[in-house]
Formats: structure tokens, sequence, C-alpha cells
């Protein structure tokens, strides 16, 4: 995968303009909503595949207005499928009067129908039309090096791979991703997926990034924190410390951030007990996703923690 920055430096060398590229939003978006419309180049662009993690609205339309011959599509899938799962055309400029597709609902992130020789379903307790979802066919492995077996789920004599992944599918063949299931928080009895959490602070116009974890706590078992970024232009206060507040920025609080969500009518269960500011990147893997287990760690070190368990 090119990297954006390179992009136009690979292009240079290339005796053909660029046409089509696949990209992440952890690698991408700070790129896009730079909107550096100086490049050349960009109008050559016919597609664009995003994978690894959901675009907002707001990359989705810095990436069109980048952009604005290419066919913008996103997908779902994994390695042990084969790569994509599931495709969703967000924006194509060749249909007159095409909107914007909706992906962020409540109910969670629809990622589009599944690709013709992907099967997939849902595996529930039968209480819900929520479950896992599972998916067979020839774009599945079938097994890991060494001989490991996949995550495997039998229903009679079918054998489905567990992609791991809690969803729905509507009534309209579209399959709604929830979040991970070794991701779920549990609270006070409560099931907390921390992607639903996120998609509701990343609404907040002041919120560049939010990474939800749960935490040990001796009566809640786990404990939602919130750890955030914050723009340029906004400046976070402590309302129990007396300090400076510029005039001329926006501000930004736990109390603010849990009335947002409040006024976005996240269950209370699901509201983060504590929020926590992170000033600096957010670990990433190799394919560019958000490394959890250490943003974990790290906030459980964080004094915010400490108090409030004391």
């Amino acid at each position: 995968m090119l990297h954006f920055w390179n992009l136009w430096k690979a292009k240079g060398s290339c005796h053909k303009p660029l046409s089509f590229y696949h990209t992440v939003p952890s690698k991408n978006c700070h790129c896009w909503l730079r909107g550096i419309e100086t490049w050349k180049g960009m109008e050559s662009v016919k597609k664009i595949l995003n994978g690894g993690g959901g675009l907002s609205s707001e990359l989705t339309k810095a990436a069109i207005k980048l952009f604005p011959q290419a066919k913008l599509l996103s997908a779902y899938g994994m390695t042990e499928t084969c790569s994509s799962l599931t495709f969703m055309t967000l924006y194509d400029p060749s249909i007159d009067g095409r909107k914007l597709q909706l992906v962020h609902q409540e109910r969670g992130i629809c990622v589009g129908k599944p690709a013709p020789h992907v099967e997939l379903r849902i595996s529930g307790d039968g209480s819900s039309h929520v479950g896992r979802i599972l998916t067979r066919g020839p774009h599945a492995m079938l097994r890991y090096w060494q001989g490991s077996p996949p995550n495997a789920s039998v229903s009679g004599d079918e054998v489905w791979l567990d992609t791991g992944d809690i969803g729905s599918i509507d009534e309209s063949g579209n399959v709604w991703l929830i979040g991970r299931a070794n991701g779920r928080i549990k609270s006070g009895g409560e099931n907390i997926y921390p992607e639903e959490v996120e998609r509701i602070l990343l609404q907040h116009p002041g919120v560049d990034g939010a990474v939800v974890v749960g935490i040990p706590d001796a009566r809640l078992t786990e404990m939602v924190v919130a750890c955030v970024q914050i723009r340029e232009d906004w400046q976070w206060i402590n309302t129990s410390i007396r300090h400076s507040v510029s005039k001329q920025m926006l501000q930004m609080s736990s109390e603010i951030l849990c009335q947002f969500c409040k006024e976005k009518n996240l269950t209370g269960f699901k509201i983060p007990k504590v929020f926590i500011l992170r000033k600096k990147p957010f670990p990433l893997t190799t394919t560019g996703k958000i490394r959890r287990d250490q943003v974990r760690e790290e906030a459980i070190s964080q004094p915010q923690y400490i108090i409030s368990n004391l």
C-alpha cells in the first residue's frame, strides 16, 4: 500500500497517471482534512477503496473534494477471508445527483452487502437479531501455519468461520457492524462495545480522535474510560482546578463530553466515567488499526484513573 504522502512522489516516476489506490483511515485522514488541493493529478484518480475501518462523514466529504472524479468505496473483511467480505459505494460521481451514503447510525456502521461468492450469517442467542458474524465459502482459509485451525462455529454439519465481529444484517441484506467481540467491555453486568461510544464522541466538533477502553474496577468489574484527542483550536479545562483560559479558544472538558453523550441519547451505563486527554498519537498496528491493549495499559497508569478508584 502506498502511503498518501508518497503517492504523488511515486506518480512522478510512473509513465501513466495513478487511477486507483487502496487506503485506511488512520493513514490518510490528516492529509485529506488538510485539503492539499495544490497537488497535481488528483483528477486522474478514478477509484478509491477504503478498508481497515469506517470513514466518517467528514473524511468522506474531504475525499470527494480532493478527488472529484473518483468513485469512493468501502470494504469490510479480514486476512483469514482473503480480505474483503462486503463492499459499499459511498460516492459515485458518474451518477447524477448521487448523495453520500449514510453509514454511521445508532445501530452501528453499515459496510454494505456481501460479495457474490460470500455467505454470511448472524449467530446469536435467539433473543436478538444481533450476534457474531460468521462466513463460509471458497474465500475462507483452511488453517493457520503449522495446522492451527481458525476460529470456527459448527452448526449441524456446517462449519462457519467466526470473524470475531458483532453485528446484524438488515432486511435489505446490508451488514451492520457494532464492534469486536474481544473488545467488549463488561461494566456493571452490561455489555458495552467501545466502537459505539467512539462514534458518538467523534461527532463532537472539538474531538479529533477517541479510543474507549475498559479498565479494572472493584465495583463495576470494568469502568468505561475514553482517551480523547482534541482539535488545535480547542482548549482542555479541568473544572476542579482554577487556571487561565484563553478567550480565543473553544473549551472542552469531561463534563462537556459527558453532557454531549447524553444529548446524543447514549445509554447512561455506556457514557465514559473518566475522560483522559491524549496529546500524542494513538499506537497503531502495522495495518493501521488501533492497539487498544496498549491504550488500555497507558490509561490505567493515568492519575485520573488512580484518583477515581481511591
